[in-house]
């Protein structure tokens, strides 16, 4: 029976059997950020710095993170932060006196730097004793939110919730889930926009009815470069106006989910079903996105949501559209049977603009490239003369220093985009350039 998309991969990824919900987890089948490189927490971390300095360092950091997986962002940050709670830390976990080059240096006031609180304290009969702020790891709080059962080894500090909680007052991290996000698929027929249903065995697609009044507002808007005459003085991104958005030099629509053990950048048309009329325009209509995203800032007090993922610009929207599968570290058709991911691309414009009309803030929007370098990921070699005086170190910083390239790469990760949207705080220094 054929079904809408979006119905198709709501049930296909977060239904009882489904791709998220059951099985080992997503790193089985394709390859993050998360997973690339610890380089990518720890810039993360940074930013966390950043929001908790914007906060005044309240008494708890909410560090939340959307479509968590198995968990394992949240439990690399903790484990960077309980590091840097007792010695100064990179990037990578280790200590910064292994010279390492290319990863984010410590400075005042971040994570990496700061003094371990039981080292700093004073007994309290010390008359010289001063108030000592507690440390980030003793400030901070993880959740999780997945549908996925909570991973048996999960550390206990990391609570697992199935819906984003309210009042949050920190950070958002949304990495990778807006394209996860199920949606409506359609074609622009003789007779203007209509659904194209998918029959969730095979893949097989079929056109349907004419999209509905709010689906066609969305496709006239964010989609279509024709502008209709009731809506010829609409700015189609009036949050933007004024902000920090950038993103003009990299679409990041080359960058599609790197496959384990691929070079895969951009979406394979070959053995996907095809849908009837291929010859019609085809659109990914994003507007239960933007919906998500919206919910995800209304939670946030103050603070940040950051969402890291691949998508497109209005000005570079894909014709064919962009739904793939991936299964195993491959890219498959996008068959919505339970079996594989099923994903596509982010019209990440349109989702800031939902963002910052419930934010009422600036928003900035990156390239990942842009943001790893901002906040100190340049992926530059080590000096060759610390060969000579630490080899170890030397071979320690040259790997460390592979990986924050294949982070950076403009062809792969490094063009995803990186979306920041501040809640009653100002973008600060590494979020606005």
């Amino acid at each position: 029976m054929s079904i809408p998309w979006r119905d198709a991969m709501s049930r296909a990824l977060y239904g009882p059997d489904g791709f998220f919900v059951s099985g080992t987890g997503p790193a089985d089948h394709f390859r993050t950020s998360v997973h690339a490189s610890p380089v990518f927490a720890g810039a993360l971390l940074r930013l966390i710095a950043e929001v908790d300095t914007a906060l005044g360092h309240p008494s708890r950091l909410d560090v939340v993170d959307v479509g968590a997986g198995r968990g394992e962002l949240l439990h690399e940050l903790l484990r960077s932060i309980e590091d840097a709670a007792g010695f100064a830390v990179g990037v990578s976990g280790e200590p910064t006196r292994s010279g390492r080059s290319g990863l984010i240096p410590p400075r005042a006031g971040s994570p990496e730097t700061l003094t371990s609180t039981a080292s700093a304290r004073r007994s309290p009969d010390d008359p010289s004793a001063v108030a000592v702020r507690p440390s980030l790891a003793e400030r901070v709080r993880f959740t999780a939110v997945e549908l996925a059962p909570r991973p048996e080894h999960l550390p206990e500090k990391i609570e697992w919730v199935s819906e984003i909680p309210a009042g949050i007052n920190g950070v958002l991290l949304a990495t990778e889930w807006l394209d996860n996000v199920p949606l409506d698929v359609a074609v622009h027929t003789e007779d203007d926009w209509r659904y194209v249903l998918v029959d969730a065995e095979n893949g097989a697609e079929t056109i349907g009815e004419l999209v509905s009044p709010d689906d066609l507002d969305w496709l006239t808007t964010w989609w279509t470069r024709r502008t209709s005459p009731r809506r010829a003085d609409r700015d189609p991104n009036p949050a933007a106006a004024g902000t920090a958005a950038t993103g003009a030099t990299e679409s990041g629509f080359r960058a599609a989910r790197p496959a384990q053990g691929s070079s895969l950048t951009a979406r394979s048309r070959p053995g996907c079903p095809e849908t009837p009329h291929s010859n019609h325009t085809r659109a990914e209509i994003g507007r239960s996105r933007d919906e998500a995203w919206a919910n995800a800032v209304r939670k946030i007090e103050r603070g940040m949501a950051v969402a890291v993922d691949y998508g497109h610009l209005r000005e570079e929207r894909p014709v064919d559209g962009t739904l793939t599968g991936y299964r195993g570290g491959r890219q498959v058709p996008p068959v919505p049977d339970g079996s594989a991911d099923v994903t596509a691309h982010v019209a990440m414009d349109s989702v800031a603009s939902a963002g910052a009309a419930v934010a009422r803030c600036a928003y900035s929007l990156v390239s990942q490239r842009e943001a790893l370098r901002a906040l100190g990921a340049d992926g530059g070699r080590p000096p060759l003369s610390l060969a000579g005086t630490d080899p170890g170190g030397y071979v320690r910083a040259l790997a460390a220093a592979s990986a924050v390239a294949e982070l950076i790469d403009p062809a792969g990760l490094g063009g995803h985009w990186w979306l920041r949207q501040p809640v009653g705080i100002p973008l600060g220094p590494a979020v606005a350039r």
